[in-house]
Order: C-alpha cells, then sequence, then structure tokens
C-alpha cells in the first residue's frame, strides 16, 4: 500500500547534458583517496598509517567521538599517503591499489535471525555504518541512539542527477536484505519514496512504501520526512541513500565490502554524458576524460550542480557522490548585464526575464552568481521554492545572529543544507544558504546535542 507524497512549491531547473542510459567501466585506478571530511563532523584517528598493506574493507580511521564508527578501505593495497592540511588536519587517506583486489571477509548474514544488535555490530565491523545519516544535524547516526523510523528516497529530482530507477535495475535482492537490516533498527517504520512503478523499491517487503510527485526538491529526503513523519525535539530519524543502500545489501548477502556504484557523468561540459561504474574514491580523470570535456575552463563537481562540491582534475570521486557534472567556469562578466533582457539563462524573477515562458527548455548555465554578496532583500521567492512548513528567511537569519531558542522554534531540527540549494539559487542577495545552515546546525549540535 502506498501513500502519495505531493508537494507544489519547488523549482525544477532543466539543464543541458543529461547522462544518456548507457554505462561504460571506468578506466582502472591507481589510487583511491577516502576523505574524512566527505562525512562531515567526523574527526578522523589514524588505524592504518603509512605503508600498511589493507584489504577491500580493511579499517583506515575511526571517528573520535565514537570509535566503533570505523571507515574502510574501498581497495587492497598499500596506504601510501595520508594528506594532511592546517594544524595537521587529515584530508585524505590515499591506497595504492593492487591489480587484483583482495576482500576482507566478513561473513554473510541471516537477517532473519539477526537481532539488531548483531546487525549494528555487523556493519560498524565492515565500515558500513557511515552510509547511514540522522536527523537532526545531518551527520552521521550514532549507533547507541534508537530512530523512530529510516527514510530512503528512491528518487533524485537535482538537475542532471542520476537515475536511480536505471542504475538500480536487478539491485532488488540487495535492496531487500538492506532495508529488511534496517527495519530491525528502528522502533518505527522503514519509508521509501519513488516516482515511477516500474522503481526497484516498488516492490520490496518491510517498508513503508510512497510515491512522489512535484518539482525539485521532491527527491529531498527531508521533503519527504516532513511530509510523513516530522522531526520534534528530542526524536531522531535515519536516512540512507539509495546506492549505499546496495552496498549494505551486497555486504550482507557476499560478506564483502565493495563500494561501487554507477554515477551519471553529466554537464553541458561533459561531450558524451553517460554512466561510469566506480569505485568511491577513484580518481576523477579515469572516467572524466573517457567522458570527454568540450573546454579547459570548466568547473567539475562531486555531485550535483545545487549541492556538490568543487574538485580539481587530478582529485577523487566523494564517497557520498552518486553524480558528476561539468559545467562552463563563470569568470567572464556581462557589460550592463543586469540593465538588458535575458533570453539565455533562467530566472525566477519575471523582470526582464524570460525563462518562464518555456518551462521545457534546456540551458546551458555557468558558474556566475550575476551578482554579489549583499544583505538579505526580503522578496518572498524563497517560500515560493521550499516546500517544508518553516520560515526559510527567518530560520536563516536565526543561524546568522546565533539564537539557539529561535533556531529551535523555527524548525531547524527537520533540515539539511540541501533544502536550502533552492533558495540559495533564487536569493538576489546572493548569500551562501547552505553555509549558513551548515554552520548554524553544526553550533546547536556543539551547545545543544
Amino acid at each position: 500500500m502506498s501513500a502519495d507524497i505531493r508537494i507544489s512549491r519547488g523549482l525544477d531547473i532543466n539543464l543541458k547534458g543529461q547522462a544518456k542510459k548507457e554505462v561504460s567501466q571506468a578506466v582502472r585506478s591507481n589510487t583511491y583517496a577516502i576523505c574524512p571530511d566527505d562525512f562531515h563532523g567526523v574527526i578522523p584517528k589514524v588505524l592504518a598509517k603509512l605503508g600498511t598493506e589493507v584489504e577491500a574493507g580493511s579499517p583506515l580511521f575511526y571517528s573520535k567521538s565514537n570509535e566503533s564508527i570505523k571507515f574502510c578501505s574501498p581497495v587492497s593495497g598499500e596506504v601510501v599517503d595520508i594528506v594532511r592540511g592546517a594544524k595537521r588536519k587529515i584530508l585524505a587517506f590515499k591506497i595504492l591499489a593492487d591489480k587484483e583486489i583482495r576482500y576482507k571477509d566478513f561473513g554473510s548474514l541471516n537477517v532473519g535471525t539477526s537481532n539488531s544488535e548483531q546487525i549494528k555490530a555487523y556493519l560498524l565491523e565492515a565500515g558500513c555504518w557511515p552510509f547511514i545519516k540522522q536527523r537532526p544535524y545531518d551527520i552521521v547516526a550514532n549507533p547507541e541512539q534508537t530512530p523512530k523510523s529510516i527514510f530512503i528516497s528512491g528518487y533524485n529530482s537535482a538537475p542532471l542527477s542520476s537515475d536511480l530507477d536505471y542504475v538500480l535495475g536487478g539491485k532488488q535482492a540487495e535492496l531487500q536484505a538492506a532495508v529488511t537490516a534496517l527495519s530491525k533498527l528502528t522502533s518505527g517504520k522503514v519509508h521509501v519514496s519513488f516516482n515511477s512503478s516500474s522503481s526497484p523499491f516498488a516492490g520490496l517487503d518491510h517498508v513503508q512504501k510512497h510515491s512522489l510527485s512535484g518539482p525539485h526538491p521532491i527527491g529531498n529526503v527531508s521533503t519527504q520526512i516532513s511530509q510523513v513523519d516530522p522531526i520534534n525535539k528530542g526524536e531522531i530519524v535515519w536516512t540512507v541513500s539509495a546506492q549505499d543502500l546496495v552496498v549494505i545489501g551486497n555486504l550482507i548477502l557476499t560478506g564483502k565490502y565493495q563500494p561501487t556504484r554507477k554515477i551519471a557523468v553529466a554537464g553541458s561540459s561533459v561531450k558524451s554524458p553517460k554512466y561510469y561504474e566506480v569505485t568511491l574514491g577513484a580518481e576523477v580523470s579515469t572516467f572524466v576524460y573517457d567522458a570527454g570535456l568540450n573546454s579547459d575552463n570548466v568547473r567539475l563537481i562531486n555531485g550535483n550542480v545545487l549541492t556538490g562540491t568543487t574538485v580539481a582534475a587530478d582529485g577523487y570521486l566523494s564517497a557520498t557522490a552518486d553524480t558528476f557534472t561539468a559545467i562552463p567556469e563563470g569568470d567572464d562578466y556581462e557589460f550592463f548585464g543586469w540593465n538588458k533582457p535575458v533570453f539565455n539563462k533562467i530566472s525566477y524573477s519575471r523582470a526582464l526575464t524570460f525563462s518562464w515562458l518555456f518551462p521545457k527548455k534546456e540551458y546551458d548555465l555557468d558558474t556566475n552568481t550575476n551578482g554579489e554578496h549583499r544583505a538579505f532583500v526580503v522578496t518572498g521567492n524563497y517560500e515560493e521554492v521550499f516546500p517544508l512548513d518553516i520560515y526559510p528567511m527567518q530560520l536563516l537569519k536565526a543561524f546568522v545572529y546565533q539564537d539557539l531558542d529561535e533556531m529551535e522554534k523555527l524548525g531547524a531540527y527537520e533540515i539539511a543544507p540541501e533544502d536550502f540549494a533552492l533558495t540559495e539559487f533564487v536569493c538576489v542577495s546572493k548569500q551562501n544558504h547552505q553555509d549558513i545552515v551548515r554552520k548554524g546546525l553544526d553550533l546547536m549540535h556543539k551547545e545543544i546535542g
């Protein structure tokens, strides 16, 4: 039995360069890197020192706040570098991969006969626990707590993001094993949401199903939580991304930690946008140069254009990305661009802009913000693209002046930085909303816990 989740407030951004539904095998990467910053809030403590020989599934580091949360190597090989930044902060662990990958054997798990403590211990030992995140604060889940429910979004609504119905085809066994295990970790239900009857999630058992309809951010898990099981003070909800669910399911069935996924390499700067099967932490060059770039002056993004992070051409695939985007760098400026009609850009405003007349047109946008940072201007645009029952402007201001009581009252427990990507996109003040939200949530976690 499914329940509908529908929203009308939001914004679909149609961009050129959608990935074609064909899969190529990425060139085998020589080195792989796991970056602790991909798991927000984690302070790493080293387990695998320089020169250590590791198997796929061997722990590289653990979380300082909870030693049981381990982060494992995606491949076998030698730890050849531990990259450090300012104040000796660990930025990445680099592994020189073996030609033939060796896997640490954790043994398959019978989820039917296992209890919650056994499942937790198994996921913690095998390095799959960091894939489980919690609300509030959008951080790695605390295994010592029990969530009131678990949410999984089976639909990506962000621009140019991967089509989960396509990439998860044939993975029903892994998905079922994972959700059955997760169902034993919550006192409530496991909620899965999708927008197509052909979705791999449609035939799963032990879950509460929801059908989705509406513009972006309908695919964001916060939107779904707010409609189904809102979070109040003192309550916890866990979330797992769809492709991470496959990694968990594969571990349960085979006993091997194999963090591979199909990523969409997309964007108007990509010559041949399509899907690549890669292992987490692989070198960006192993798939970007096969897809081809139209120019040298491009922005490479780990993730989608709204919430992703910039990465260099010699960088590595993020542990949380299922999309890789390349768009033109916006380092050129138009003379009197603010004072003439605009036909080739998307704008939520109708002042001298005409994108609202062509809702299906695909645009080739660059990274230019088309304006400078200034104080918040009250326009009402935020509320028109923000579907949660929250006042976004007031909450952003509470984050800026660090009023913890206001943050609580205005609904900060329900949100994550990605929920403010659209308000940031339509913001005439060019404020960095996601950064404001991230810093505010970190403050709440530190002061309130």
